[in-house]
């Protein structure tokens, strides 16, 4: 297994330990990291702090029991696919959702540097609405 495969593979451990320090710190200073469209934190974030901000803190905030489960992943050198399974209930609603998720890891020098979501968004607006 590649250091970049193993990176990965502990950054999800950490969020699933819920350890934001460590799910921070493989991040670049300038990572950009993109939420897919219709996904409820859409949108690019720039630096480790932008996404704590706008991704973990509402993930975390408004969801009971949100979690991202890697099933596989691929090793491309630079570039590791993760695929896996989201899960959650949203506060709001008391709905839950499960869908697939297919995750684009860019590495350099043992740091992400750029991450893309692909997810089926539906689903997940689906848990959001009343």
């Amino acid at each position: 297994m590649s250091a970049n495969v193993q990176l990965v593979q502990e950054w999800y451990a950490a969020l699933a330990r819920g350890d934001v320090p460590a799910v921070l710190a493989p991040l670049d200073a300038n990572v950009q990291w993109t939420e897919g469209e219709g996904f409820p934190c859409a949108g690019v974030y720039e630096g480790p702090e932008a996404v704590a901000q706008g991704v973990l803190g509402p993930l975390t905030t408004e969801w009971d029991g949100f979690g991202a489960v890697p099933g596989e992943f691929i090793d491309g050198g630079d570039t590791v696919v993760a695929t896996g399974r989201y899960a959650g209930t949203y506060k709001a609603t008391g709905k839950s959702f499960a869908c697939d998720f297919a995750h684009v890891w860019t590495l350099r020098d043992g740091k992400a540097v750029r991450f893309k979501q692909y997810v089926d968004s539906a689903l997940v607006q689906e848990a959001m609405r009343p």
